[in-house]
């Protein structure tokens, strides 16, 4: 009896991975990949730079790979929490171009015993989507200079935050802060010098 050509294996069954699922699970690979490196967050634009389109997104989080978090953002589900993730989460819901401000930086690193009920996050965009309770937008323009990144996390300067919650935290407060920051490398001689100034300018 003749017997005709064998099949690969592998081509044989692509098809069938990709409708069972492996296109998923490769999708969900590469995903993870970048949600690590951002407290579990990836966005659609975030995946869109990696090749997967915002349809494997909605189909990942219907599997329970995923889970929605606001208008085009998303949490992978098995990438564990960690104590920022409430910061991280906050500024991700505004958008691009959003970062912390204020009290919201202090309280990132533990400065000024802030314990701010919500986080403020600053945008120079107006934002008018839903957000959780937790979260506070505020319409700020800030410059480049002053602008940079905790723990992955995009936020203004501590030295600019220090000086914006002048008059709004109490000053022993904040020369304590100022002290902590700067023995934590958070703030150069000249920033240091500058929130001092700042802060002794409060009437």
């Amino acid at each position: 009896m003749a017997v005709g050509p064998s099949r690969s294996p592998d081509i044989a069954s692509q098809p069938y991975r990709k409708w069972y699922g492996c296109d998923v699970t490769t999708n969900r690979s590469r995903l993870r990949d970048m949600a690590v490196g951002q407290h579990g967050y990836v966005s659609t634009g975030d995946a869109a730079a990696i090749g997967v389109p915002a349809v494997e997104l909605r189909k990942l989080a219907a599997r329970g790979g995923l889970e929605r978090i606001g208008h085009g953002l998303y949490r992978v589900s098995d990438v564990p929490f960690d104590d920022v993730d409430q910061y991280a989460r906050a500024v991700r819901l505004v958008g691009p171009g959003a970062h912390l401000t204020q009290d919201a930086v202090l309280a990132l690193h533990g400065l000024g015993l802030v314990n701010p009920r919500r986080i403020r996050v600053g945008t120079p965009r107006r934002f008018r989507g839903a957000l959780p309770a937790f979260v506070e937008v505020v319409h700020e323009q800030v410059p480049c200079s002053a602008i940079t990144e905790y723990s992955g996390i995009r936020s203004t300067t501590v030295a600019r935050a220090l000086i914006d919650c002048v008059g709004k935290v109490m000053p022993e407060r904040l020369r304590d802060a100022v002290t902590q920051a700067k023995r934590e490398g958070l703030l150069t001689r000249t920033e240091t010098h500058q929130v001092r100034q700042a802060i002794r300018n409060v009437p």
